[in-house]
């Protein structure tokens, strides 16, 4: 029998973050937190990731074909809120959730807030609609950015 609190329970197991999907395309850029990021093939390098169906970074991704994915510091409130949906509600066409954000791009041009502890700039290689509340994006690493504070926090853990 299906146990969803044992299912709960071994999801938490799975390795996690604060990580946003960023996109831009013909003048606008928007973006959304999502639930997980995985390395899915070692050569080349492809990552995969899961966006909620109907939230506007997908027409972004889809028209652009690329996207970047941050990890963000728990302690950056505004980065968080900027990327952060509210439940239902999707924000405004036209709304600029990076406006109040110092923002860098990489080879893609997708926005990436400067506070990110790290970004993988990607390029869309295959999209599946999954044919339930998300669709998984596969995405092949085109360039990256490790924050100084990542690193030396990598550093002294080693």
């Amino acid at each position: 029998m299906r146990s969803p609190q044992n299912i709960l329970r071994a999801l938490q197991q799975l390795p996690s973050g604060i990580f946003g999907i960023t996109s831009a395309h013909d003048g606008q850029r928007n973006g959304c937190l999502v639930r997980s990021v995985q390395v899915c093939a070692d050569e080349p390098i492809l990552i995969s990731v899961a966006v909620r169906k109907g939230h506007t970074v997908e027409t972004l991704i889809r028209d652009s074909r690329r996207f970047a994915i941050c990890r963000l510091d728990p302690s950056d409130k505004l980065s968080i809120r900027a990327l952060q949906s509210s439940g239902d509600h999707e924000p405004e066409v036209g709304h600029d959730p990076f406006a109040t954000l110092s923002i860098m791009t990489l080879a893609t041009g997708s926005p990436i807030p400067r506070r990110s502890l790290m970004a993988l700039d990607c390029e869309v290689v295959r999209h599946f609609d999954l044919e339930a509340d998300h669709e998984l994006y596969i995405g092949e690493i085109r360039d990256a950015h490790v924050s100084q504070k990542a690193s030396s926090e990598d550093a002294s853990a080693a």
